[in-house]
């Protein structure tokens, strides 16, 4: 059985979510090549931001090897798209933008989780977990926003 797909971090806000190849003024928008938010966000901060491999998998909260693995797929689809002149996509995917830094009132473990699964402690299974952010005074009150 494999494991669950953790959550991958992602920094950047994308307002454009759809390419589309256009020649002579008409869009072509037929047969088009979904690209997931993380895959985005790999391309981003390794081409764009110039990051090494290993600061680009800190940076999303994933080993190298799942961040190369994002990376490679990403530039397939992206490739495959420019080649065969189909449109690209954005959204979707598994990831979020805040990793909670939380601890657990009950035994007082400290862990780190994405914002969405930051509903139980991993370790005793209570649902008494906080932010450990000075603003916040419950899980319930983070002003993180997430996906």
């Amino acid at each position: 059985m494999p494991r669950p797909i953790k959550l991958r971090k992602v920094e950047y806000e994308y307002d454009n979510k759809y390419f589309a190849p256009c020649s002579k003024g008409s869009c072509r928008q037929s047969n088009e090549v979904q690209l997931n938010i993380e895959e985005l966000e790999a391309m981003r901060l390794k081409d764009i931001k110039r990051y090494t491999q290993e600061e680009c998998a800190g940076k999303m909260n994933v080993s190298r090897q799942t961040f190369q693995n994002i990376l490679d797929r990403a530039r397939q689809k992206v490739t495959g798209a420019l080649i065969e002149e189909r449109a690209i996509a954005v959204g979707g995917g598994n990831y979020t933008k805040n990793i909670c830094s939380l601890v657990c009132r009950s035994c007082g473990n400290e862990m780190l989780a994405p914002f969405e699964e930051a509903k139980k402690c991993r370790h005793c299974g209570s649902e008494n977990v906080a932010c450990q952010k000075e603003e916040c005074s419950t899980l319930a009150g983070c002003e993180l926003s997430y996906r």
